[in-house]
C-alpha cells in the first residue's frame, strides 16, 4: 500500500521559475521531447504528455499531486470518504454485492478501480434518472408552463 508521502508531488520542492518554464513547454502540444546523455531524441506520446501537460499545470497553480496505480486498495473507511457517503453505509454496499472487496485479516479492502467503476455505474445511473424525470415533466407541460394557464388557477 502506498503512503501519500511516497506518492505525493510537491510543488513547494520545485523552484517556481522551473515550474513557470515547464508549463510554457508543455503548453505546446508535440513540442516536448526526452534527450537522453547520448542525444538520443524520443517524443512522448500523447497520451502521457496530456498527462504531464495537465500535471505541471496544477503545479504550477501551487496544487499538490497524488498517483495513485489502480490495484490500491483503500479501507472501507477511505473509500467511503473518496464516494462521499458514510462508512456504514459503503460497508452496506459492499455486503449487497455492489461492490467487489477482499479481506485482509478480518478488515475489507476495495480497489481504487473498483471504486472508480462504482463511481461511474453511480452517475451513469443518477444522469438516466435525471433524464426520465426530466422527460416527465416536460410531458406534462411543467418545465415551461403556460404563464396563461397559470392565471386561470
Amino acid at each position: 500500500m502506498l503512503t501519500t508521502r511516497t506518492n505525493r508531488l510537491d510543488p513547494s520542492l520545485i523552484p517556481e521559475a522551473q515550474l513557470a518554464e515547464l508549463a510554457k513547454v508543455f503548453a505546446v502540444p508535440d513540442h516536448v521531447a526526452l534527450i537522453d546523455e547520448h542525444g538520443n531524441r524520443t517524443h512522448i506520446p500523447e497520451a502521457l504528455f496530456s498527462h504531464f501537460a495537465r500535471i505541471v499545470r496544477l503545479m504550477s497553480e501551487r496544487k499538490a499531486i497524488v498517483m495513485m496505480p489502480e490495484d490500491e486498495a483503500f479501507t472501507t473507511q477511505a473509500a467511503a470518504n473518496y464516494l462521499g457517503m458514510s462508512r456504514q453505509f459503503f460497508v452496506n454496499l459492499l455486503e449487497q454485492g455492489e461492490l467487489p472487496f477482499h479481506r485482509v485479516g478480518t478488515h475489507r479492502r476495495v480497489t481504487f478501480k473498483d471504486l472508480l467503476d462504482y463511481e461511474k455505474k453511480r452517475d451513469r445511473k443518477r444522469r438516466e434518472s435525471m433524464d426520465r424525470l426530466t422527460d416527465q415533466v416536460i410531458k406534462a407541460d411543467l418545465y415551461f408552463p403556460d404563464p396563461e394557464s397559470a392565471q386561470d388557477s
